[in-house]
């Protein structure tokens, strides 16, 4: 009988730990769900104000979408941008100058908004690699950012069959003062809330 007990305490006991284990997993799932839509919704917010300069305006998005791949992990970051394009794509006016709808990705500047997903790419698994190194925040984010004109400037150069010498003066030049800035501003931002969402979600 006494050894009947002890297998059935430790069965419960085995129960709870189970449960216990479960319920911290499905916790933490919820959290970076929540984390992840908080993110979108921040792009939403950014992307659309923008200023004129040009076929292309210069917007936020860029600066939302470096500064989601900075302080998140790459799931994280990159499905955050790939929902913000869905729902742009799904008509909702998030992208630049309140606009939205599948047209806005294949017209002139579509490219742009595309070449957003390889940006959080670059920078998510950039600074998720040497995160503790703060030269590699505004690193990643000027590869990003390349990345991101070399795709729009290429489909800007289909779409509207201008000459690549004089799309780049139209779809690079123009906007490289406003990316430096944008690059610093997301570079420190991104290194102080990056730490800091870390410990919020160590504490779970």
């Amino acid at each position: 009988i006494h050894e009947r007990l002890v297998g059935s305490e430790m069965c419960i006991r085995d129960s709870f730990v189970k449960l216990h284990s479960f319920t911290k997993i499905r916790t933490m799932k919820i959290k970076k769900m929540t984390f992840c839509a908080v993110l979108t919704a921040l792009i939403c917010i950014l992307a659309p104000v923008s200023f004129p300069a040009g076929p292309i305006p210069i917007s936020l998005a860029t600066f939302a979408v470096m500064l989601v791949a900075a302080v998140a992990d790459f799931k994280i970051s990159v499905t955050a941008v790939c929902l913000y394009i869905l729902l742009g794509a799904f008509g909702l006016p998030v992208f630049s100058g309140f606009a939205g709808g599948f047209q806005k990705l294949i017209g002139v500047t579509g490219g742009y908004i595309i070449g957003y997903i390889p940006c959080a790419v670059i920078i998510a698994l950039l600074i998720g690699k040497f995160e503790n190194k703060k030269f590699v925040y505004p690193l990643s984010m000027v590869l990003g950012v390349a990345v991101c004109y070399a795709a729009g400037t290429a489909w800007y150069v289909f779409q509207t069959k201008t000459a690549v010498a004089a799309a780049f003066a139209t779809c690079v030049i123009p906007f490289i003062p406003a990316d430096c800035i944008k690059i610093a501003a997301a570079s420190l931002l991104g290194i102080i809330l990056r730490k800091r969402f870390r410990v919020a979600f160590s504490k779970l």
